[in-house]
């Protein structure tokens, strides 16, 4: 079982940028945790700050993995190109937040990924990575059992 978790533009500043959004862990010390909470799963990381590599990562990844975390950042909020590519993978993916962005600007609250995702998952913090884990997770079970 393969997950690759995605992360957009500015969260390798997380533990350091905005902690009262975003809190104060970076997501080089929460993986761990997370990889260690999932043994059976294999959780692979990328992070970049530019559209087009986001892109091509989840192209590359998204017919050998069994789903894929998406925090896209805010490129949730501006790119078709993001949503054309979700829509051509053949893998699951979960649309991340770490915070709750209804309760923030008004801009954030509409999302160009959401309607391609098959779950939202957003205000619990680095948590809210282990929850889209779950998700996937979850999916996976309930499709073997449809079968």
């Amino acid at each position: 079982m393969k997950i690759q978790i995605i992360n957009g533009p500015n969260l390798n500043m997380l533990g350091v940028r905005e902690p009262g959004i975003y809190g104060s862990c970076s997501f080089d010390s929460y993986l761990p945790e997370l990889r260690k909470r999932y043994p059976d799963v294999d959780i692979e990381y990328y992070q970049s700050n530019i559209e087009g590599e986001l892109i091509d990562k989840m192209q590359a990844v998204g017919g050998e993995c069994d789903g894929i975390v998406l925090n896209a950042g805010a490129y949730t909020h501006t790119s078709i190109a993001l949503q054309d590519c979700i829509r051509s993978l053949k893998c699951p993916v979960v649309e991340v937040h770490i915070s709750n962005v209804h309760k923030r600007e008004e801009f954030r609250h509409h999302s160009f990924l959401s309607s391609v995702c098959i779950g939202v998952i957003c205000g619990f913090g680095l948590d809210s990575y282990r929850l889209a884990v779950e998700g996937i997770l979850g999916k996976m079970k309930s499709d073997l059992n449809k079968e």
